[in-house]
């Protein structure tokens, strides 16, 4: 499979199957780059859907609520810039987690 289309699919994965499909092509592709953004996207949304909680958590207290919104839109718009980025065939790594890798 065309690398490109490879991307999409894992960036678009956030919509359907957010944990699926970054193991998925983690285990069966044999490119690097494929491999380093299934794992980004992979943490990605284990961080954001980590602190989605967190924010939920506080907006007992009034003080997660602005920072539920921020995290929900990022959840929603970071995989849309992503599938994006790939269609156009730019390098791109995902907001937070991808200077860890």
């Amino acid at each position: 499979m065309d690398t490109k289309w490879s991307k999409v699919i894992i960036h678009a994965s956030a919509f359907f199957a957010p944990m699926l499909v970054p193991i998925l092509f983690f285990l069966m592709s044999s490119e690097d780059e494929v491999k380093r953004l299934s794992i980004q996207a992979l943490l990605f949304q284990f961080v954001m859907w980590l602190l989605v909680v967190i924010s939920t958590f506080f907006s007992i207290f009034l003080i997660g609520i602005p920072f539920l919104i921020v995290f929900s839109i990022m959840l929603l718009v970071v995989p849309i810039i992503g599938i994006v980025k790939a269609l156009n065939g730019t390098s791109w790594n995902y907001p937070i987690v991808g200077r860890w890798m």
